[in-house]
């Protein structure tokens, strides 16, 4: 007896489920990254280790007019340069500070155009925005961003699509201030960063509290000059990504999402269609 319309048979449901739990790996699997220890051993680039003489000092979430020149004046003065992961919405917002990040000396970063949480599977969306946020500053500086990380550091498979779509590469942290707390203070970001952080790290700080507890920069703001000192006292020089030296050809970026994605398949036989190209 055939199944009445609109009504899946069992071989049907069977599909139905397989191919939804597949979507879910394949959404989840890369975000286990977000791991610090697991991240540093089996994915050392997407940890964001470099050269040993090297630290990369990287920021989120800005670009901000209340807080980010703060940070240029800072790094200014410290004779330093770095990293900034923006979001597109805010670049564009503001491409004067922006444009300012860039003409400093600094390197501008894709952190996605939104702060957004990534909740449920949605690759569509997902490339839509980092396209977008890549083709904002490129339009604003006249180049292409190199670096991705998305926000909250937790890279799903498809924001991992996306960035390797686009030529991004993702990178996360090795150590973090725990910056975005309303308990922050400057001894608190020196503490927390220097307790993580060796030869060859990635640092990660804030530049605006949009996705973070109000004023909570001037803990990271008022940390600077100790970490960067800190970090010439043990004879590493401090700078952005583009000279932290990560290696293309050592181990993958993120464990491989393609392996969990769902492969489509034909009503008529249940077979696996190939994977669009």
């Amino acid at each position: 007896m055939r199944p009445a319309v609109g009504v899946l048979a069992p071989s049907g449901v069977a599909v139905a489920v397989v191919t939804g739990a597949a979507v879910a790996v394949a959404h989840i699997v890369p975000a286990a990254t977000w791991l610090p220890r697991f991240r540093a051993v089996c994915f050392p680039r997407l940890a964001g280790l470099g050269r040993p003489g090297h630290v990369a000092l990287t920021f989120d979430d800005g670009p901000d007019p209340d807080s980010t020149p703060h940070f240029l004046d800072a790094l200014d003065r410290l004779g330093v340069r770095a990293t900034f992961f923006v979001l597109g919405e805010s670049a564009v917002r503001f491409p004067e500070l922006t444009r300012d990040i860039a003409e400093r000396g600094h390197e501008l970063a894709v952190h996605g155009w939104t702060h957004s949480r990534p909740w449920l599977p949605a690759p569509g969306r997902d490339l839509r925005e980092t396209a977008r946020a890549v083709h904002a500053l490129h339009e604003i500086t006249g180049r292409r961003p190199t670096w991705y990380r998305p926000p909250y550091g937790i890279l799903t498979g498809g924001r991992w699509a996306a960035a390797r779509r686009l030529g991004l590469r993702p990178v996360l942290w090795t150590a973090w201030g725990r910056d975005w707390t309303a308990d922050a203070t400057a001894a608190s970001v020196r503490a927390t960063v220097h307790a993580d952080l060796r030869g060859g790290g990635t640092i990660l700080l804030h530049d605006s509290d949009r996705a973070s507890s109000p004023d909570c920069w001037h803990a990271a703001l008022g940390a600077l000059p100790g970490l960067i000192t800190g970090c010439r006292d043990a004879g590493w020089q401090v700078g952005p990504l583009r000279e932290h030296g990560i290696a293309r050809d050592h181990g993958p970026d993120v464990p491989d999402a393609e392996a969990a994605r769902p492969r489509q398949h034909t009503p008529a036989t249940g077979r696996p269609a190939p994977h669009p190209t």
